[in-house]
């Protein structure tokens, strides 16, 4: 699977050790900034990660910025995207088993680099489970973007 990765100043340092979790997994890499620890605006990176979803260049994507919360609130007002806060190994998986996410966002200042690489293995492991009510609320989801 193709993952494309983005990280603000405050993800910088753990951006490396989420590329290579991923790469160890088998997965392609694209990686779409920040480049250095100076300041960015995460809005501009949740952008450039969440477009290559959205227009299928990746399956996936990953951002890592200080809490993970800002990262989600900006991917989240893209249409056709799905992106949690996945902070602990359940949600990590539990996101797209239910939910179809296609985004996580991951707070590098809130979790260690041990948990940080269980949660990317999760994340890209997990698969959708299409039943009817997962179905159905992602359907529903897709409609509120529409509001």
């Amino acid at each position: 699977m193709k993952v494309v990765i983005g990280c603000d100043h405050a993800g910088f340092p753990m951006k490396a050790l989420v590329i290579a979790r991923v790469k160890a997994l088998g997965h392609e890499v694209e990686e779409l900034g920040s480049f250095t620890p100076e300041p960015v605006d995460f809005p501009d990176i949740a952008r450039a990660v969440c477009d290559s979803v959205r227009e299928g260049r990746a399956a996936r994507g990953i951002l890592v910025c200080g809490t993970g919360v800002g990262a989600s609130i900006a991917a989240n007002k893209l249409r056709g995207i799905r992106a949690s806060v996945v902070h602990d190994a359940h949600s990590a998986h539990q996101c797209v088993e239910h939910d179809d996410v296609n985004v996580a966002c991951i707070g590098a200042q809130i979790i260690g680099p041990w948990l940080a690489a269980d949660l990317v293995e999760g994340f890209l492991n997990a698969e959708f489970h299409a039943t009817e009510d997962h179905v159905r609320r992602v359907r529903k989801l897709g409609e509120m973007e529409g509001e």
